[in-house]
């Protein structure tokens, strides 16, 4: 069902509604946290909207944390670093999940905070056997056995990670932007990592904020922002945001 929304105000001035650029849909997806099922669902909803579209130029913008939380991570990931559909581009944002997984490689200490949030899913979706009895596996010997089954592929799809897309009147980050300072100049600790200081910010961006990684029950759309979290790997809901021109709808 298409949801319609804006005619948007700042300081009780009128403003155009944001739009995307001339011929162009951009289909933005939330945090997916290892549902590979769900993204297989949605994918294909997708493929099925912009069936007939072949004037239009398709943008897939995925704002991060595709890891962790849910039981098919590397599955998740093998569908990313596939060529999408034909003419279609590809955007994948980087999100604070995917730095677990460089960081552990280079420090295994860093295990302890990672299975917290989730890692030892995504340790067993690429080898069930990394995790091994309870108490036996150092955090070294995990990351020894892990550094062998972490494809070239896959450690090329996490360095080649973005921080942000913009395309006309939106900004894209995994988790928002630092008030007061300006989307040029922010930083990858905020983009990956902000939540409160952004989340209840009044303030004009510049440009309307896409973001995830705050988890919400349904798509919230403010004056400043759009989050898509929908929470997929607890809930089952795997969000969708269609842009095209002023016109903004989900999936």
């Amino acid at each position: 069902m298409i949801r319609r929304f804006w005619k948007f105000f700042t300081a009780g001035s009128k403003k155009a509604a944001p739009s995307t650029p001339d011929g162009m849909r951009i289909y933005v997806i939330g945090d997916i946290h290892g549902r590979l099922d769900l993204l297989e669902k949605l994918h294909a909803k997708i493929k099925k909207d912009a069936k007939g579209c072949k004037h239009l130029k398709i943008i897939q913008v995925f704002l991060g944390d595709y890891i962790d939380r849910g039981p098919e991570s590397k599955g998740v990931i093998d569908f990313l670093i596939k060529p999408p559909p034909k003419k279609w581009k590809r955007i994948c944002l980087k999100g604070n999940h995917e730095t677990m997984v460089s960081k552990f490689l280079s420090d295994p200490d860093v295990l302890e905070r990672w299975q917290r949030n989730g890692g030892l899913e995504t340790l067993y979706s690429y080898d069930p056997g990394l995790i091994g009895q309870p108490g036996i596996f150092s955090p070294k010997k995990i990351q020894k056995k892990f550094d062998k089954v972490f494809s070239k592929s896959h450690r090329k799809f996490f360095a080649k990670l973005k921080l942000s897309a913009e395309f006309g009147d939106y900004f894209f980050a995994h988790a928002g932007v630092r008030p007061g300072v300006s989307l040029k100049d922010q930083v990858e600790e905020d983009l990956i990592w902000i939540r409160k200081e952004f989340i209840t910010s009044n303030k004009n961006f510049g440009k309307i904020i896409v973001h995830g990684h705050t988890p919400i029950d349904k798509p919230e759309v403010k004056s400043n922002r759009i989050n898509i979290d929908t929470g997929a790997w607890i809930t089952g809901k795997l969000t969708c945001l269609v842009l095209e021109g002023e016109e903004q709808r989900f999936l």
